[in-house]
């Protein structure tokens, strides 16, 4: 399998993934500084991926399987052994999904575009930063009770939490507020898994301190 990603974006979240169950990946940069966005082979990404932005993860059969979302629960479901996702038809699975989604929709999409996009306004990224400090509140919340999102074992939603509360430090949002989420990302930014995907994606190691 390959899969294209863009450093220090959400794409780093299926490559932990993929190391934590034991997944070789073929990996492919794609600038994304760039218009069109081109692969580290020269082609438009858009000719591999009509949505035009990573994580895409081509798969050994043929197909592509894009959203970060499905592609991390794809991953994790290939190696159930791993446990970074339960199994169908458990209470737990659906917590897994119910993470998934808010780390897609109330906090990803809050970080970006809004915060890593001045020209969209002064107003825009305002409402964005107090929507985060929000949902930053809840997940403080939770780890008051729980050392990873789904109780005390590492999961899919760790990791893609663990990436975008990663941009924090790149638009300027102070966690100090969120000791509790400071400590969950240092465990994290640990993983052996998690430097070595850092690492091949040629980003700085984050500080596990």
């Amino acid at each position: 399998m390959k899969l294209y990603y863009a450093s220090n974006s959400c794409s780093l979240s299926p490559h932990i993934i993929a190391n934590e169950a034991g997944i070789a990946l073929e990996l492919e940069k794609v600038d994304i500084g760039v218009r069109p966005h081109r692969t580290a082979s020269g082609r438009a990404f858009v000719e591999i991926n009509p949505k035009d932005y990573v994580p895409a993860l081509q798969l050994d059969d043929g197909p592509l399987l894009t959203e970060g979302a499905a592609i991390a629960l794809y991953l994790a479901d290939l190696a159930p052994r791993s446990g970074l996702a339960p199994p169908e038809g458990t209470p737990e699975r659906y917590r897994l999904l119910e993470w998934l989604t808010f780390i897609g929709t109330e906090l990803h999409k809050s970080y970006s575009p809004w915060l890593f996009h001045p020209e969209l306004g002064a107003t825009a990224q305002e409402a964005a930063r107090t929507k985060i400090a929000s949902r930053l509140a809840l997940v403080e919340r939770h780890l008051a009770q729980h050392a990873f999102l789904l109780g005390e074992h590492f999961s899919a939603a760790d990791a893609y939490a663990f990436t975008v509360i990663g941009w924090s430090k790149f638009v300027q949002i102070d966690l100090s507020a969120y000791p509790r989420i400071e400590e969950y990302q240092r465990r994290i930014a640990a993983r052996p898994a998690v430097r070595e995907a850092m690492r091949a994606q040629g980003m700085a190691l984050a500080s596990a301190a």
